[in-house]
């Protein structure tokens, strides 16, 4: 994607626009402008609607026979921070986030040795790591459009 495509994409992609950007990726198959709207508790199938059509102008949703499906996926914005796994959005740092914890768990297990220098210098960076990543997911999952 060229970086004019992307800026385009990044400055439309806001709001209510992308928060129905978002839910159109986690849906299976096409979608109306109805039932669309209740999902998102919008005001009116009408505002979904408008949505929708501005989604298929910019090349990211297709329009067939009144329903709605996503076209392109792209990766521009918020949406940067989430891995997709088929129809399921998840933030990056999940995966670090899971890795560190295990790994600091497995360790605690594996090394109960007493305070030495070394193990609570492990515990500090497992601590520190896991620490840092859960607040980042969680920060990714405070940004998800709502």
């Amino acid at each position: 994607m060229s970086r004019d495509r992307e800026l385009e994409l990044e400055s439309e992609l806001r709001g209510r626009t992308l928060r129905v950007y978002f839910e159109m990726l986690s849906v299976r198959g096409a979608i109306g402008p109805r039932e669309l709207q209740r999902k998102l508790s919008l005001s009116s199938p009408s505002l979904a609607a408008y949505h929708l059509d501005k989604l298929v102008e910019l090349g990211l949703v297709q329009r067939e026979r009144g329903e709605y499906s996503v076209e392109e996926v792209v990766q521009v914005g918020v949406l940067k921070q989430f891995i997709w796994i088929g129809r399921r959005g998840l933030p990056r740092h999940l995966f670090y986030a899971a890795f560190f914890t295990g790994a600091l768990i497995t360790y605690m297990v594996l090394y109960p040795q007493y305070l030495t220098f070394a193990n609570v210098a492990a515990w500090l960076f497992g601590f520190s790591a896991m620490g840092l990543l859960w607040y980042e997911t969680w920060r990714s999952l405070r940004d998800v459009p709502k």
